[in-house]
């Protein structure tokens, strides 16, 4: 028993209520639990409860022994002056002349073994063999309440950006939009790179992929040093006449090659990128006005200029391969910048239809596949789309990997079912 269990237990009443009564034997109803109280003080607050003939409001506090009010020295703390109950799970000695109400006989040996299991089961998730019982409707409910969880997370970093581009939405989503095309590699030295080449700027030169280019793979570093090549003189020379017309600042983030695949390299992710920018105008714009999806997965079918098509990098040629932004990238890009960005533009505005579509844009795109979803799936868990697999996501990493049991629905739809399973006391079933 812990007390956040107990806290649990005594808030959804996950007890047996029949004939209850204080240590001392007074008649107890208890007519509202009261609500959790998370600041300093008793753990519930405005409650309201009947002792014999009498009516209380006030605070109950709760703890394993009733020794540990001493022991925590609520005695002299003035915040404890209105408890009108004090709960614990065992009733160890008297303490002061607060009714004390005992729980140890009353609460399921099934909730507090299924209980246990969770905390020490070191499977993928701590429920792992109950949870495919769990139904559909609590699934449901549960998995948008996550998703608002974890894109109002994100949309914190993206407000953060908002007010670091002196509020430009524009320029916020090409930082977050050019560090998605880094990765997880070089998200941090394409988004150096996008915070020195403002957006405007490339609204000056997005008519000329050359310049672009030019652009992008100069202040990344990129074209440095001695070419063979026609090409890549070309977009030194460009570079170079940018560089000193604008007073531009190379990035100080150097990209990395190391431990990636040759169609990951930093060269083709910004030559796609320049190609991106090349071929679409407002994206950010678009992204907000569109209804459906398919307006801006179509703004992705891009590829790169036909130099890449025979190349990974300035040095070396390679075989043919057209080096288009594929399926899989577009859907990266959706799900972690255009659906966080469309969610904190609703959130900022206070619009719901925005953050409602950044969710139906989840829903419309493709499920992530990763050790997560495939963990999920091995015990039943579908992964229909991006929404289930974010979902999911966020229940393992923010639930399931703390031991967060109690406040997860599936959690205690699971610990509610033990509960009211067994009554220790009669051993009878309720």
């Amino acid at each position: 028993m812990t007390e956040k269990l107990l806290q649990f237990i005594w808030g959804f009443g996950y007890f047996n209520k029949s004939s209850l009564a204080t240590t001392k034997g007074e008649p107890l109803l208890i007519i509202f639990p009261g609500s959790l109280n998370k600041n300093q003080g008793p753990d519930f607050s405005s409650a309201k409860i009947k002792i014999g003939s009498t009516t209380f409001a006030g605070n109950v506090e709760l703890h394993l022994k009733t020794s540990d009010w001493t022991k925590h020295g609520h005695e002299s703390d003035a915040h404890y002056r209105n408890v009108i109950l004090h709960v614990v799970y065992e009733h160890d000695v008297e303490v002061n002349n607060v009714p004390v109400f005992e729980l140890s006989s009353r609460v399921s040996v099934l909730l507090l073994n299924r209980y246990e299991s969770f905390m020490h089961n070191a499977s993928f998730i701590p429920c792992g063999g109950n949870i495919i019982s769990v139904k559909e409707l609590i699934w449901k409910g549960w998995k948008e309440r996550l998703l608002v969880e974890r894109l109002s997370r994100k949309a914190e970093h993206v407000l953060r950006l908002f007010e670091a581009s002196n509020c430009h939405w524009e320029e916020t989503f090409w930082w977050m939009l050019a560090r998605a095309f880094g990765g997880k590699i070089n998200g941090d030295a394409f988004e150096a790179m996008a915070r020195s080449v403002p957006v405007n700027l490339l609204a000056k030169h997005k008519t000329s992929l050359h310049q672009l280019e030019s652009l992008l793979l100069g202040q990344a570093n990129l074209l440095n040093g001695a070419f063979e090549e026609d090409y890549p003189k070309l977009l030194q020379r460009e570079y170079r006449f940018l560089k000193s017309k604008y007073n531009l600042q190379p990035a100080a983030v150097p990209v990395l090659f190391l431990r990636m695949r040759p169609g990951n390299f930093p060269t083709v992710r910004l030559a796609q990128l320049a190609a991106l920018i090349h071929q679409t105008a407002h994206l950010f714009s678009r992204i907000i006005e569109a209804q459906n999806l398919g307006e801006i997965t179509g703004a992705f079918a891009v590829a790169a200029n036909d130099f890449w098509h025979y190349h990974y990098t300035f040095k070396e040629a390679s075989s043919f391969k057209k080096k288009t932004i594929g399926v899989d990238m577009a859907d990266n890009v959706i799900i972690n910048t255009v659906v966080p960005v469309l969610f904190a533009y609703g959130l900022s505005r206070n619009e719901e239809k925005y953050k409602d579509k950044a969710l139906r844009w989840l829903d419309e795109t493709c499920a992530e596949v990763n050790s997560v979803t495939k963990g999920f799936e091995s015990i039943g868990i579908k992964n229909r789309s991006a929404y289930d697999s974010q979902a999911l996501l966020e229940l393992r990493n923010e639930y399931c990997s703390e031991k967060r049991c109690l406040n997860c629905s599936v959690g205690n739809h699971l610990l509610r079912e033990a509960a009211a399973g067994y009554q220790p006391a009669s051993g009878k079933l309720l």
